[in-house]
C-alpha cells in the first residue's frame, strides 16, 4: 500500500474524531463545528470516517442534509479513488 492510502487512513481517522468531538460540544452546549465544515470534511476524502462518526456517535443521523450529502460524499471519495488508481497506475 502506497503512502497515499495511509494518509487517507488517517485523515478518516480524524474526521471521525472530529465528528465525536461535535458530538461532545452538542451534549455540553459548547460552541459547535458549522455544518457546513463537516459535510465539507466528508467530500475532502474524508466520507468514511464522516459516516462512521455519525453512526458510532449518533451524531447528524437525523438531520435529512446529513443523510444525502455524506453518502453521496463517500461515492465521490470512490469515483476520485478508481479515478486516481487508474490514472496513475496505468
Amino acid at each position: 500500500m502506497n503512502k497515499f492510502y495511509y494518509i487517507l487512513i488517517i485523515w478518516n481517522a480524524l474526521v471521525f474524531i472530529i465528528y465525536g468531538i461535535d458530538k461532545r460540544k452538542a451534549i455540553n452546549n459548547k460552541y459547535r463545528i458549522k455544518e457546513f465544515t463537516l459535510i465539507l470534511l466528508a467530500f475532502l476524502m474524508g466520507a468514511a470516517g464522516a459516516i462512521t462518526g455519525m453512526e458510532v456517535f449518533h451524531h447528524k443521523t437525523k438531520k435529512t442534509k446529513f443523510k444525502i450529502l455524506v453518502p453521496l460524499a463517500l461515492l465521490f471519495n470512490i469515483i476520485v479513488l478508481f479515478a486516481t488508481h487508474y490514472l496513475f497506475n496505468a
